[in-house]
């Protein structure tokens, strides 16, 4: 993929579409195209947030790491972007991310990404906007598992 291409693909995506072509141009040039093979790991849970991954083709798994082990929690596709909550919370990487197939992303390293963030409210917007919407999904997988958990006490006599 050329530089043209990376810009062209950053300029379709609404988190980007607010920033100026120049200051695009620039994001598509400090960022790096990666490919992972099935199975790879894009980033895991606890690593430090150096980067965030806009998914150009392919698929990948975000795992939860619990108790009762690894757990696919959602599949991401074409023009979604991982890896930015831990980049923006500044915190270590809530789950883990693994190549579901063959998997092409753009890696944008933290620096840069927090610059536009910060250098353009829009796009910090559409990120908030992101993460309400995860968020939501979550609140709903969580009921959801929570009232399973009801009922299966419910039903074999087990206090809650």
């Amino acid at each position: 993929m050329s530089l043209k291409q990376e810009f062209e693909f950053l300029r379709r995506m609404p988190l980007f579409a607010e920033i100026e072509p120049a200051k695009l141009k620039l994001l598509a040039f400090m960022s790096e195209r990666v490919g992972f093979d099935d199975g790879r790991f894009l980033c895991r849970q606890g690593d430090p947030a150096d980067a965030a991954y806009l998914i150009i083709e392919g698929q990948a798994d975000i795992i939860l790491e619990g108790p009762g082990g690894p757990m696919t929690v959602a599949t991401l596709g074409a023009n979604d972007i991982v890896g930015e909550m831990a980049i923006v919370g500044d915190v270590p990487r809530n789950a883990s991310v693994r190549a579901k197939g063959r998997l092409v992303a753009l890696r944008i390293a933290k620096d840069p990404f927090m610059r536009m963030v910060r250098e353009f409210p829009t796009m910090a917007v559409s990120i908030m906007q992101e993460l309400a919407l995860r968020l939501d999904s979550t609140n709903h997988q969580l009921s959801t598992a929570l009232a399973e958990v009801k009922r299966l006490r419910e039903g074999s006599g087990i206090a809650a």
